[in-house]
């Protein structure tokens, strides 16, 4: 058995950089990985589907040109060369992480499935070769999430996607059937759309993204319709069935009624669940919450000291961002003997649809409930200057401020730049700059961002 300062399960977004910093600090450090370095992110996440989200971007603006007066008489989508691209990029940061993993001193990677069979003690089977045990006074997972397998009849009797799986088609699917009409399904079931298939989405909630505002689903679903995407709501899928011709049958049930729906693939985003039981924790004294979430502490630890959590697996937030941004905290509390947490800090995302959906913040759902003294501003993207002048007015931004200390709680930006958007409302939200500071602040002429004059012009005295 051999013993080390430091073992780190899973090199994802906080596994990586955390297990190169403990080991440049001076700490003898194990890095062990089951798959690819990058975790998600790199390779089945972020990377892969905003390089494809940015082939379907130049597919719809070719299909749309000819408002700007710029015809465009014909064009393809090559789809084994959209593939080629996304692997290309996805290879360039893996192998660039994995290269630099390499080259630490004091850090020895291992590829293999790592189980607990004490506390501090862990058995790695590697990939080649035979089972190995190590030991660490500190031991830090970070082995992500996995997709949730609906449990519905004939559904393993065909080769349904999962948002891992669907970046390795080379061809275009006739009719791609989604089940989720969140984050995950609405931006594959909108790239997929531009690539030219016929796109269905069931979505068993009231309404699509149902976390966020009613307005934000409401307008998204007009969008996402627009470019002809079916969007079933109140809806769930009760069977599947694979014709001899390849073809699936899927029964769903619809508003309280049965129907039949025939399409060529179907691609599972209800949700993911935390990547737990291969750990066998039950060797351990760690405590685990809903769906096996690892339950952490404001600094990230477990109940056992010296072990921590990091990313989606502790459950909560499941961004890359979050992410790294655990990495940081544990880092600087260990190493530079810090005293950070993660208590309040904020949580920004961005939903890759086009337009993007940047978020931060209270949602006015949020501020209703909590009963707050709040306010709202809102601002069609029609009514952007910038919007109009690039010829994509669809969206609108929205934000929610505290009528009394004129704070900033939080933002809705649904439109072109969402994110980036967002971001100046969170630095804004972070630096305690009030939305009057905002309203007449000086901002470059002729940006999206400056449009948040106007925004908060909305908002009466």
């Amino acid at each position: 058995m051999k013993q080390y300062d430091a073992i780190v399960i899973g090199a994802g977004q906080a596994g990586g950089p955390l297990a190169k910093k403990l080991a440049q600090s001076g700490m003898k450090t194990l890095l062990v990985e089951k798959k690819w370095i990058g975790g998600t992110c790199v390779n089945d996440g972020c990377t892969p589907t905003k390089t494809m989200i940015a082939s379907a971007k130049m597919a719809y603006l070719a299909a749309n040109s000819s408002p700007l007066g710029v015809k465009i008489k014909s064009f393809s989508v090559n789809m084994p060369a959209i593939k080629k691209r996304k692997d290309d990029v996805v290879h360039l940061f893996r192998n660039g992480s994995q290269s630099g993993l390499e080259a630490t001193k004091n850090l020895d990677l291992l590829f293999g499935e790592a189980e607990f069979i004490g506390d501090k003690t862990i058995s790695v089977k590697p990939n080649t070769g035979k089972k190995r045990e190590f030991k660490a006074e500190l031991i830090f997972i970070n082995t992500g999430v996995k997709t949730v397998i609906p449990e519905i009849e004939g559904l393993e009797d065909i080769d349904y996607l999962t948002s891992t799986t669907i970046l390795d088609l080379d061809n275009v699917p006739k009719h791609l059937l989604v089940l989720g009409g969140n984050y995950i399904g609405l931006e594959f079931g909108q790239m997929f759309c531009r690539f030219g298939s016929k796109v269905t989405v069931l979505e068993r909630s009231g309404r699509i993204v149902p976390r966020e505002d009613e307005d934000i689903s409401e307008e998204l679903t007009k969008i996402l319709e627009a470019e002809e995407i079916k969007i079933h709501t109140n809806t769930t899928a009760t069977q599947f069935k694979k014709k001899a011709n390849g073809k699936i049958i899927a029964t769903i049930f619809c508003n309280g009624k049965e129907e039949k729906i025939k399409c060529s693939h179907v691609l599972i985003a209800v949700g993911r669940t935390p990547q737990t039981e291969a750990l066998n924790l039950a060797k351990t004294r760690v405590k685990t919450g809903e769906h096996g979430a690892i339950r952490v502490n404001d600094k990230l630890e477990t109940n056992v000291k010296g072990i921590y959590a990091l990313g989606d697996v502790k459950g909560g937030p499941a961004f890359t961002h979050i992410s790294y941004n655990d990495y940081t905290i544990v880092y600087r509390n260990l190493v530079h003997k810090e005293n950070l947490t993660i208590k309040n800090r904020p949580v920004p995302y961005c939903m890759f649809t086009d337009p993007q959906l940047g978020r931060i913040g209270l949602s006015e759902a949020d501020a209703a409930k909590q009963k707050l003294n709040y306010k709202v501003a809102k601002l069609p993207m029609a009514h952007v200057a910038r919007a109009i002048e690039t010829g994509d007015t669809r969206g609108f931004m929205k934000a929610i401020v505290d009528a009394d200390t004129k704070q900033i709680l939080g933002a809705a930006i649904l439109g072109q730049e969402g994110g980036e958007i967002m971001t100046i409302l969170q630095m804004a939200m972070m630096g305690g700059i009030t939305y009057e500071q905002i309203r007449w602040c000086v901002f470059a002429h002729p940006l999206y961002a400056e449009s948040l004059n106007n925004l908060f012009m909305a908002i009466t005295v």
